[in-house]
């Protein structure tokens, strides 16, 4: 009887040490969560429910980015008073472009919104600052670029010459062409170039309407070549130069905002595909831990893939080569 009794008691401490444990596990499963919800949000996640002039850069290539999409929904939700979007950007895809500039006008329809042209605000990137009510640029940045571009690599004479042909069978003569691996054929050029043209229409009338220009003029600035700061004030390409400063000085002028409030970069978190990773990970081991296997399972073979296409036609600056 005595070692029924100590069995029992045994028993029972081992289904409080566990309860104990599945408990603090869930506690740290929380933790994490509320960890990676913070750190996804990037520094400053409470001060920027405070009041603050919010700073979003645009940089590198556009191309569709919900993410950032989302962040810009959530700056008209925060404590930001103005916005400032500094760019300095080649440009990207027409679909990215377009989808940036609708986001930020949406955000300007809520908060006064600048956009500062920091060293390049080049065909998408241009078409995004449309999105602001006033753009400002330095005196030797550049802007413009006004234009549509597809390029595509055609490498039929170089198989021709090591004696490979490549056969095709498709529905009809339109059908992935072109595909570079055989000559591009007169009427997938006038398809393609027909594409690249409603574009530019899109792009040019989004410039004269934003811009107020006239249709001489318009036609003037949509030549695909870049400006100067100084020629794009002359192009009234923007309104005026300057940097960071001119801008806080045109929110308190225009809109009345505090120009002594903080200004807080917003951002979305490039590393997020890693800290989702390694969160995941993480829960995956805790729910382990705890007596959860198939949950643990699920959250190592549904880990969310980032993907990192471009999406078509292209809004972007192109240097010029040497012949």
């Amino acid at each position: 009887m005595s070692i029924d009794a100590d069995l029992l008691i045994e028993r029972r401490r081992l289904r409080r040490s566990l309860t104990t444990w599945r408990v603090a596990t869930v506690i740290a499963a929380a933790g994490a969560i509320g960890a990676l919800v913070i750190g996804l949000d990037g520094p400053g996640f409470v001060e920027k429910r405070q009041a603050h002039i919010a700073r979003i850069p645009v940089s590198g290539l556009i191309r569709s980015d919900r993410d950032r999409i989302k962040m810009l929904d959530e700056v008209a939700k925060s404590g930001a008073r103005a916005v400032i979007v500094a760019i300095d950007s080649p440009g990207g895809t027409v679909t990215g472009s377009d989808g940036l500039y609708t986001a930020l006008r949406r955000l300007a329809e809520k908060r006064p919104m600048v956009a500062l042209v920091e060293g390049m605000a080049a065909s998408g990137a241009y078409a995004a600052a449309l999105g602001a009510d006033e753009i400002i640029a330095g005196r030797n940045s550049l802007v413009g670029s006004i234009g549509v571009i597809i390029q595509f690599p055609n490498v039929s004479g170089l198989l021709n010459s090591v004696g490979v042909e490549v056969e095709e069978v498709k529905s009809t003569p339109l059908k992935a062409a072109p595909s570079g691996l055989v000559p591009t054929s007169p009427e997938a050029r006038q398809a393609l170039q027909a594409v690249v043209d409603d574009s530019y229409a899109w792009f040019k009338d989004l410039v004269k309407t934003r811009r107020g220009l006239d249709d001489s003029l318009t036609q003037t600035v949509s030549s695909g070549r870049v400006w100067t700061g100084a020629q794009a004030l002359e192009m009234k390409l923007v309104d005026r130069l300057g940097d960071q400063e001119t801008a806080l000085a045109w929110l308190a002028e225009a809109h009345g905002i505090d120009k002594t409030l903080p200004v807080r970069d917003w951002k979305t978190s490039r590393s997020a595909a890693d800290e989702i990773r390694l969160s995941t990970r993480v829960l995956a081991w805790l729910a382990e831990a705890a007596g959860w296997p198939a949950l643990a399972q699920n959250l190592r073979t549904e880990a969310p893939a980032l993907s990192t296409a471009l999406d078509g036609v292209l809004a972007v600056w192109h240097p010029p080569t040497g012949q």
